[in-house]
């Protein structure tokens, strides 16, 4: 409905008219013109929404939330050698950036050394390329690794890059206790939405629950897994598909420690999400709160965490990739502001912008400084900081939440009738539900009724220019040649040796993660490391 005019006597009152057209979120709840204390449901809001830092965190996981602490400001950096993209994460920590944040290279994502012949044309290209201890020397190298938080988004080799992590810190003299940071380690969203796994579903959940476990034990204020919507948004789905898949393989992730024999509270407080930033500003804000309510009310009565924190959802988040533009670049500054705005008023732990020119090539400097000044500017002088969750209490924002909530559960609810999520994954459930989304969406911007600026309205007519990343040949190149290189240097045998105890511990159920290491630091490379667990393991074929 929506305001005609006032009566024609004078009066105060408004008289209403029903507006004919219908609006939904891009989850397809329909959105009505006003929303009124009709739609809180009462006194059972105060229970649902608690109070910030108290069960069930539905208004965020701290009392005082950004007062006391602004979210980690940690922008996603990684292309070429090691050596390159250790001085964009000086120049990022130059800028302010307050955490780092490191991409792979597809060959490292799927087990591959940089000499390997499928690697051809990939090296460095989205990422950097990590093939052995020597590399991570130099990525990290004059970085204080006792001080600052590194994630690494990494999924079938998380074990590798952590490993290879710890070994050089410990070189720096930094114990494994001081590190902290986070591993992405979150499989099965890439058997759903991203498609850089190597080993088939179930021997590749041991390796994230050998992670789990070794981490309490040798890194135990490392976050042993980021659990990702964020690539599942990415591949085309809504905002509630995007948290309901998520935590119902975060559900998986909690089954399978416990059958591993991993004490519940030992293991959840370092349990962390991932999540996609979107446009719809109001929609993202009740997708981060529902989560958040969700998740707590599952640890608490389906898993009895006693622990406050197992209960807790922290999250990371990055702005939505796939809803940035090629055709006119800089409009996509004003959605990552929108984007961020979402994500912080939603409560995030830890934010990544991305670079305006993103949808045409790595970000260049310019465009990475802009994203970290967005991010500042957010922080420090929009005032959204002042208060904990600004929005609460909101008519359509707490109405929406529940909705979201309700969806979700729905999902969740199908997924567990099915044995859970990797079975719901082995059956291709998830898959279809995204590429369903993913079409439907398509087609309404193809039919103009979703608008994209400069996409399907307010076209320009002469494309705008603008600078792109360049992909260096001769880095590539001097990357392979450095794997040759350690190879040829090393004491072969005892890599050999190694690998076979390695071999001899995927064979058996013994933690992979102690026998990994000694491999790593006697110069095994991480693609044969990955060769000797595909050997015991086997690889993927999807359906």
């Amino acid at each position: 409905m929506s305001p005609a005019r006032v009566s024609e006597s004078g009066a105060r009152d408004v008289v209403w008219v029903v507006d004919s057209d219908e609006r939904t979120t891009d989850s397809g709840i329909e959105i009505r013109a006003f929303y009124d204390d009709g739609d809180l449901d009462g006194p059972e809001l105060s229970s649902r929404l608690g109070r910030p830092g108290e069960f069930p965190y539905t208004r965020g996981v701290h009392p005082t939330m950004y007062r006391g602490r602004l979210w980690t400001m940690r922008q996603y950096a990684g292309f070429g050698t090691a050596e390159a993209t250790n001085q964009r994460f000086k120049f990022l920590l130059d800028a302010g950036q307050t955490g780092l944040s490191c991409a792979f290279d597809l060959p490292t994502q799927m087990g591959l050394d940089a000499d390997h012949p499928r690697a051809e044309g990939e090296v460095g290209k989205v990422g950097v390329a990590i093939s052995s201890l020597d590399d991570m020397r130099l990525l990290l190298a004059d970085l204080p690794l006792g001080e600052v938080t590194t994630s690494m988004t990494i999924n079938a080799t998380a074990s590798t890059l952590l490993l290879l992590y710890q070994l050089v810190a410990e070189e720096q003299g930094v114990a494994g206790d001081q590190l902290r940071g986070t591993i992405q380690n979150d499989i099965l969203k890439e058997y759903v939405a991203r498609g850089t796994y190597i080993y088939p579903p179930r021997p590749s959940m041991r390796l994230v629950v050998d992670t789990f476990a070794y981490c309490a034990q040798q890194i135990p204020r490392w976050n042993t897994i980021s659990i990702s919507g964020y690539h599942i948004r990415e591949a085309g789905s809504t905002a509630v598909q995007e948290i309901a898949f998520t935590l119902a393989n975060a559900i998986a992730y909690v089954e399978a420690a416990l059958a591993a024999g991993l004490a519940l509270d030992d293991f959840a407080p370092r349990l962390s999400f991932f999540f996609n930033a979107h446009n719809n500003l109001f929609e993202e804000v009740a997708k981060y709160r529902a989560a958040r309510r969700i998740w707590a009310r599952i640890m608490r009565d389906r898993f009895a965490a006693r622990d406050p924190r197992s209960m807790m959802l922290r999250f990371h988040t990055q702005t939505g990739g796939s809803t940035l533009t090629a055709q006119q670049p800089e409009n996509n500054i004003v959605r990552v502001t929108l984007q961020a705005l979402a994500a912080t008023l939603g409560g995030t732990q830890s934010l990544h912008t991305n670079g305006f020119d993103e949808a045409l090539g790595l970000p260049t400097e310019r465009a990475a400084k802009v994203a970290l000044r967005t991010q500042q500017i957010v922080g420090y002088e929009s005032g959204i900081t002042d208060t904990a969750d600004p929005l609460a209490g909101s008519y359509f924002v707490e109405s929406l939440t529940d909705e979201v909530e309700s969806r979700a559960l729905a999902y969740m609810t199908a997924i567990d009738e099915m044995g859970g999520a990797v079975a719901a994954i082995e059956q291709g459930y998830l898959q279809d539900e995204i590429e369903s989304a993913a079409y439907d969406f398509a087609r309404r911007v193809d039919r103009g009724e979703k608008v994209v600026v400069g996409v399907n309205r307010f076209v320009d007519a002469s494309p705008t220019t603008a600078e792109v990343f360049p992909v260096d040949a001769a880095q590539q190149r001097a990357q392979v040649e450095r794997v040759r290189l350690f190879k040829s240097n090393r004491d072969s045998d005892a890599v050999r040796h190694a690998l076979d105890d390695l071999a001899s511990a995927a064979r058996g159920s013994s933690n992979v993660l102690y026998p990994m290491k000694t491999a790593l630091a006697r110069h095994a490379t991480l693609g044969e490391v990955a060769d000797v667990l595909r050997g015991e393991f086997g690889v993927h074929h999807p359906r």
